[in-house]
């Protein structure tokens, strides 16, 4: 064999042992993060984004080292629990189920693979959870649960006289109903009366906003699937009728709310993924507290102020964290 043969063989022999040695340890071995949502909308979409970003800023890329699939239920419970079934079946590194109803299916469908939930506003009353602490299961995640008493303070601050305040929801989303329930009871004690109308379906949303026309001062939206994935309707309602509309998520503000003290849904989304990532470094997740996000931001809308029928004052518009136009 000459010496130039040798030389070949050698390179060829070493230049898997030196990628290797020069990837670093997230690059390493491929791993599989799989994602799920109940519907497609701006909050939900962007957290998905934002735990994208915030693996591949760790090194893990879509398409190179990191097998990443997102599917939609669109909405729909049976959907859900059929994509729950398909990716326990694909037996992922981690599943992320993003909103109430794709965590409840994902958390009912596998005891074993790890489950990282996000955009949900109660874990414990939805059932994914027992309490705060390290759960000793597969399951673990974060939480936007809001304190509702500054979301009438909110509310108080765009229409300071409200005694009746209107919601839309849908009864089967959980987290909707435990917070329809808690809003009407400190409502009360400031003798407001909450009047809620059911909207079961994303059709029902509008029909839903117009029977409240006439009847309510104003209108609170949740962080209901139904109620955000076509909000638009809901603001067009509101518009024309001159009902102001307070959100209780800062991107609802960007499509027509007059103002919002919510969590960034982007940022959440960013937080969701450094838990997938402690996972993907092997903690497990009933090691990992699930938590509530704390970093909240006040968004206002005067131009959505002006066409409800609103004069803000300068002193809320001053406490924005934001000015949306």
């Amino acid at each position: 064999m000459s010496g130039k043969m040798r030389s070949i063989r050698v390179a060829l022999a070493i230049a898997p042992i030196c990628a290797a040695l020069f990837a670093g340890p997230a690059m390493a071995a491929d791993k599989s993060v799989l994602v799920t949502a109940i519907v497609d909308h701006p909050a939900l979409d962007a957290i998905r984004e934002g735990t994208r970003d915030e693996l591949k800023a760790a090194g893990y890329e879509a398409g190179k080292n990191l097998k990443w699939e997102f599917q939609s239920a669109q909405g729909n419970a049976g959907t859900a629990s059929q994509i729950a079934r398909k990716f326990v079946g694909e037996n992922p590194d981690v599943i992320v189920a993003i909103a109430t109803p794709s965590a409840q299916s994902m958390v009912a469908a596998t005891k074993t693979i790890p489950i990282v939930y996000s955009g949900v506003a109660d874990p414990i009353a939805a059932q994914l959870v027992k309490d705060w602490k390290p759960s000793g299961t597969n399951v673990t995640g974060l939480s936007h649960m809001l304190d509702l008493n500054k979301q009438i303070d909110i509310m108080k601050e765009v229409v300071p006289n409200v005694k009746k305040v209107g919601i839309v929801y849908n009864p089967g989303e959980v987290n909707s109903a435990v917070v329809v329930k808690q809003l009407k009871g400190l409502l009360a004690k400031q003798g407001i009366t909450l009047i809620d109308v059911a909207a079961p379906r994303t059709i029902d949303v509008g029909p839903a906003a117009k029977s409240l026309i006439g009847k309510v001062d104003m209108i609170y939206s949740t962080t209901d699937n139904n109620v955000v994935s076509t909000y638009e309707s809901l603001v067009k309602v509101c518009d024309d009728a001159k009902i102001p509309l307070v959100a209780s998520d800062t991107d609802s503000v960007k499509r027509g709310a007059i103002a919002a003290y919510g969590v960034n849904f982007y940022d959440l989304g960013r937080a969701t993924g450094k838990i997938v990532l402690r996972i993907l470094q092997g903690e497990k997740p009933g090691n990992i507290a699930s938590s509530v996000s704390h970093d909240l931001a006040l968004f206002i809308n005067p131009a959505a102020a002006q066409k409800q029928g609103v004069t803000l004052s300068p002193d809320f518009l001053r406490q924005a964290s934001k000015i949306v136009n």
